[in-house]
């Protein structure tokens, strides 16, 4: 893999509070052409549901979200995560994301952190909180300057305003929930999640 903007226009981001859901959401959401998959590591079974999708869903690409340590680095490499995505990032964070040997996002909202990454040799950033930090204008304003940079833009976005963003030259997926509403989630609606993961495949 060598980009994880270019896998899908959307990735999923999940937050899994029972890891024995986490193969059943993981083959909804791939079924509905959604590979890249986000787990955040916000919750005690996250480690767990890695490791599970890595392990019995291969058509996933699955990912760790929330890594804001050098040792939650560690621990999603180990559980089987392919690409790592931060809300922000720190100097020890960023090198230990740039040691881990696979991709990953670090989390920017404002110009300088964009331009110090860019100065480390990133270009390939999270954009968050997308809505709360400038939404789409502020994006397209970054366009000029910063042509190197590309994001995926995750914080509030919904299925309406996904293709704004999309539409902009410096990004190249957005990060979303709304195809994993709660009461689906509860209910275990896996057919829902899949035919939501699938309308969300479709924009570009």
């Amino acid at each position: 893999m060598t980009s994880v903007l270019d896998l899908a226009p959307v990735v999923p981001v999940v937050v899994i509070d029972d890891a024995a859901d986490a193969v059943s959401l993981a083959r909804a959401l791939v079924a509905g052409g959604l590979p890249a998959i986000e787990v955040t590591l916000r919750t005690p079974g996250a480690l767990d549901a890695i490791r599970a999708i890595a392990d019995e869903v291969p058509d996933a690409v699955i990912g760790a979200g929330t890594v804001i340590s050098p040792r939650g680095v560690a621990d999603a490499v180990a559980a089987g995560a392919r690409f790592l995505v931060s809300p922000g990032w720190t100097d020890a964070l960023l090198d230990a994301m740039a040691s881990s040997g696979v991709p990953f996002l670090p989390g920017v909202s404002t110009t300088s952190e964009v331009v110090a990454l860019l100065e480390r040799g990133v270009g390939e950033m999270k954009f968050f909180p997308a809505e709360a930090a400038g939404g789409t204008p502020y994006l397209k304003s970054l366009a000029g300057p910063l042509p190197q940079a590309r994001f995926c833009p995750t914080g509030g976005i919904s299925l309406q305003t996904a293709p704004s963003y999309l539409a902009l030259p410096n990004v190249g997926c957005v990060g979303g929930t709304w195809m994993l509403p709660p009461d689906a989630l509860a209910a275990r609606d896996w057919a829902r999640v899949e035919s939501l993961a699938r309308e969300a495949a479709a924009l570009n």
